[in-house]
């Protein structure tokens, strides 16, 4: 039966994140979907070409019917910038909400990214059409605040509490993207029996394939090629990625470091300063480009710092990589770590501990080529299995139908 879905979103396309695959993917299940959003402006701080505060209140991508919200840019990334982003969103998601949305849905399906204030806008439309609420936590709060600010007790961290309960409580089904979430979800919530699922991320479509038409790259250096890809972050412990970089400056190890993000200068000026001449900064590609640039990578790194949160997270780009077929060098703890060693498609070590990631590089380096093609395979293997997109729509498309109309004829939605 098709269902009439409304997403939610602060973030949706051209800005790259996993839900537009479920919206576009859904669309061409022949079902209706309309997403709430905002004016585009990630990551670069700045709205992209075409949109502005005003401009395109309303268009249709791909079949999808978008309702767009204006915001203030998140301009440089810092914190009051980022808050006049985050709180705009809500703002004015109130009076879309009140005035805008017209159509009657099935369900809501909530992509709940940072910062999770993202959430208010589905409440508030399950409030008015009474109507199942899907949340699919991909950050939890207040913790992924308190790692990446000073943020750590007090009034904002109480504030933050509650409304994180409150949107926890008034969910129907809460998706989690990591076993570890669950913890911590059910103890902000009232009902002790809530519906959480386990919903992972997975790849996009040209990691998991052979790629399309090759895309041409930029040469790499001779020599052992150690690639990161993504977000260039406070998160990603660069300090420790640097550090093995100079342990290894001799050793025909080279770091090839793909992405921008708000910690790109400081990475520049310690490559400079550090005189790290097997540091390779590439700058920004585009996503259709990174299969090709992985095929060219003896090894794809992922980290994260030592902070109780990160230990709690699976990075999206762990599945990406194991699509694409490669050995994947992790530094890093928990969820993350284990999920690497577990499937051995790669080492991973301790979060912080660039010294053991060294060691790791050296072993993978005296690896035969057949025992490099199994790591690989074994990566790919896994990710059939249990991250596969098709399945995990499949899976996802099954739930929306059974346990939305079970939640509608039983009446035992959340209130809010």
């Amino acid at each position: 039966m098709n269902m009439r879905i409304l997403f939610v979103s602060q973030y949706f396309y051209p800005e790259s994140f996993r839900g537009n695959d479920i919206v576009f993917d859904f669309i061409k299940r022949g079902h209706d979907v309309t997403v709430l959003t905002a004016k585009p402006n990630y990551p670069q701080g700045k709205f992209y070409d075409g949109y502005g505060f005003f401009k395109k209140r309303y268009e249709v991508v791909n079949g999808a019917k978008i309702i767009r919200v204006p915001v203030f840019p998140r301009g440089n990334g810092r914190t009051f910038s980022l808050a006049l982003n985050y709180i705009s969103f809500v703002f004015f998601s109130f009076f879309a909400c009140r005035f805008r949305i017209r159509e009657k849905y099935d369900l809501i399906f909530v992509q709940q990214l940072s910062p999770v204030l993202m959430a208010f806008p589905g409440l508030w439309v399950k409030k008015k059409q009474k109507i199942p609420l899907f949340l699919w936590v991909l950050d939890l709060w207040p913790e992924s605040l308190i790692a990446g600010s000073n943020v750590k007790k007090g009034i904002v961290y109480k504030a933050l509490e509650f409304i994180v309960k409150r949107i926890y409580n008034a969910s129907d089904v809460i998706l989690i993207s990591s076993q570890s979430f669950r913890e911590s979800i059910l103890r902000r919530c009232t009902e002790k029996e809530k519906k959480i699922i386990y919903f992972p991320n997975w790849a996009e479509d040209s990691f998991a394939g052979d790629g399309g038409e090759e895309i041409e790259t930029p040469l790499l250096p001779q020599g052992f090629n150690i690639m990161f890809a993504g977000n260039i972050g406070e998160s990603q412990d660069f300090q420790s990625i640097l550090r093995a970089a100079e342990m290894t400056i001799d050793q025909n190890v080279n770091w090839i470091l793909i992405g921008e993000g708000r910690k790109s200068q400081w990475v520049r000026e310690e490559v400079a300063n550090r005189k790290l001449s097997n540091v390779y900064l590439m700058g920004r590609h585009p996503i259709e480009q990174m299969p090709f640039f992985f095929k060219k990578a003896d090894a794809l790194l992922v980290s994260l710092k030592d902070e109780p949160i990160f230990s709690l997270t699976v990075p999206a780009k762990v599945q990406a990589y194991m699509a694409s077929r490669q050995i994947v060098l992790g530094m890093l703890n928990g969820e993350g770590k284990d999920l690497i060693n577990t499937c051995k498609c790669g080492i991973a070590v301790s979060a912080g501990d660039y010294s053991s990631l060294v060691d790791a590089i050296f072993r993978l380096i005296k690896l035969s080529a057949k025992e490099r093609t199994v790591m690989r395979d074994n990566g790919f293997l896994f990710y059939e299995k249990h991250f596969s997109k098709r399945k995990l729509f499949d899976s996802l498309e099954s739930m929306f139908s059974s346990l939305g109309d079970e939640l509608v004829v039983t009446g035992k939605m959340n209130v809010l």
